[in-house]
């Protein structure tokens, strides 16, 4: 396994121990917004970075168990989008969120609905596991928009409703000397400047992916052309977007022998 795919890996396990076995812990259940914090530790970052460190041969055993091979289909993009939508508004109604406030064993699935959401709906952008033809570049921009705008939404909903939705929290807001109204509209902003942070890097890797199959594209057809191989454009793209250029490559040079 590369060496950053390790780091990402574990750094995603320290950012759940950071978000479950810190003060933070602690304070997110005092407070609406270092809730949202660790939330957002939990199902965003803590599973990108998880996502980030899995490859393919590390998870081959686990897909040849048969409830582990059914379960690849949340990491396609149109089931893993609405699953996490699903699973991130349900769990902030207020009935279901302050239910996780008064009961530990609800509040450990609640947890855990989030980081196995987290990590479907990245496994379906950025995990190891075969994409469907039509998700390329152009289908993961809209994937990212669409998570970003479901998040928001709710962000804005957090950040200008004039509706205490939690008021579990009021008693300890009070000792904090922070108003009801105030902590939810922290916790709303708390998620959109995350949310913007995360899109603009998303945004980012997508182009720099997009420029280097465009390069890798035009170097095999490159080779193919000086060698005088047949190869179309349509072959030589479809290739290198499924993460085969290498293959296609080393193919051409075995007609070469």
């Amino acid at each position: 396994m590369p060496r950053w795919r390790q780091w990402c890996y574990g750094g995603g396990l320290v950012v759940l121990i950071i978000a479950l076995s810190t003060p933070l812990g602690v304070l997110a259940e005092k407070l609406l917004v270092a809730h949202m914090v660790e939330h957002l530790l939990i199902g965003d970052i803590a599973a990108l970075l998880i996502v980030l460190g899995l490859t393919g041969p590390m998870i081959a055993p686990l897909l040849r168990i048969g409830l582990f091979a059914r379960l690849r289909v949340f990491a396609h993009p149109l089931v893993a989008l609405p699953v996490w939508a699903i699973d991130l508004y349900a769990w902030h109604l207020p009935v279901l969120y302050q239910a996780a406030l008064r009961n530990e064993s609800v509040h450990a699935l609640e947890h855990a609905c989030f980081l196995l959401a987290g990590i479907a709906m990245w496994m379906a952008l950025l995990g190891p596991l075969p994409k469907p033809a039509w998700f390329g570049n152009l289908g993961r921009l809209g994937y990212i928009i669409a998570v970003r705008l479901i998040e928001a939404v709710l962000g804005n909903i957090l950040l200008w409703s004039h509706t205490v939705f939690y008021p579990y929290y009021g008693v300890y807001e009070k000792a904090y000397g922070i108003s009801p109204l105030g902590d939810q509209v922290d916790a709303g902003a708390v998620m959109m400047v995350e949310g913007s942070i995360l899109t603009i890097l998303l945004f980012a890797w997508l182009f720099m992916r997009a420029a280097s199959q465009s390069e890798q594209r035009q170097a095999l057809l490159d080779f193919a052309h000086a060698n005088n191989l047949e190869l179309d454009d349509a072959r030589a793209a479809r290739a290198v977007a499924a993460g085969r250029g290498d293959e296609l490559r080393a193919r051409l040079e075995q007609r070469l022998t």
